[in-house]
């Protein structure tokens, strides 16, 4: 684990293991893996939910895509994930920054599968393309929770402007669509049903669940405790609806075994 955080320190990286305080980042970090955090460490948008810095982010770092790229191979991973903070503040929301990071690790390790995680990118369709563009296996744009709960959890997103970027993507070609969602924040069993939906129809065929847990008192309080029986219930649900990959329990998050997702969704 000191190893990870002595190389993610030299190359001046973050990861959202490490900003957002996951519960998983001991096993993550001891086994040699880590999603990497791009576009800086600052959030331009304040979701209530969310353990990630926030404020005016600083300009991107031109080396940041080479360093991950670096990282990938110093760590050999087999299959990696990136994602971001948002940054409004980008005219592409940083579309290019992850065509580049993606492109870079090719480069080094072509043997390598890599997994995207994106912002919505406002909408923006072509942001969303030039990420196609550069040929992610994984696509992943997380819902995060129910429509109704939006103006509370993310006051900044809209759930149907997400639910386009990932039919977006199901149109550009990518196998494996990906979305996660939290619970206990409130949302009901129907509604949650109705989230599989929506999902299976803009093209989505995988998705994680897990717990919601507050990362400090300024962010929204737990409503519930989801039940390990509920979340294996939610897991047979999701399957019914149509998903072909499910990782449902209280500490799965939206990056957690992406590579045992990837294996059995291809």
């Amino acid at each position: 684990m000191e190893q990870v955080k002595d190389l993610l320190a030299d190359l001046k990286l973050h990861t959202v293991c490490q900003s957002a305080s996951c519960p998983n980042i001991g096993e993550c970090f001891g086994s040699g893996t880590a999603t990497f955090l791009i576009l800086g460490g600052i959030c331009t948008r304040n979701c209530r939910f969310c353990g990630v810095p926030k404020g005016s982010p600083s300009l991107l770092n031109p080396d940041e895509p080479e360093n991950v790229a670096k990282a990938v191979e110093a760590l050999g991973l087999r299959h990696t994930v990136i994602t971001s903070v948002t940054r409004d503040d980008l005219p592409d929301g940083g579309a290019s920054h992850f065509a580049m990071t993606l492109r870079l690790i090719r480069q080094r390790t072509p043997a390598v599968t890599a997994e995207v995680l994106i912002p919505d990118f406002q909408g923006d369709h072509d942001a969303i393309q030039l990420v196609l563009d550069a040929a992610p296996d994984v696509f992943n744009h997380n819902l995060e929770t129910v429509p109704r709960l939006y103006p509370s959890v993310r006051p900044e997103a809209d759930y149907w402007r997400s639910l386009e970027v990932l039919a977006v993507a199901a149109l550009g070609g990518v196998g494996i669509i990906k979305s996660g969602l939290m619970v206990g924040l409130g949302e009901s069993e129907d509604e949650i049903k109705e989230v599989f939906r929506d999902l299976v129809s803009a093209g989505a065929n995988a998705l994680t669940i897990g717990q919601y847990l507050r990362p400090s008192k300024d962010h929204l309080p737990v409503v519930e405790y989801i039940h390990p029986d509920q979340f294996k219930l939610y897991e047979l649900l999701a399957y019914e609806a149509g998903f072909v990959k499910v990782e449902s329990g209280p500490l799965v998050r939206s990056s957690y075994h992406a590579e045992r997702v990837f294996a059995s969704s291809s």
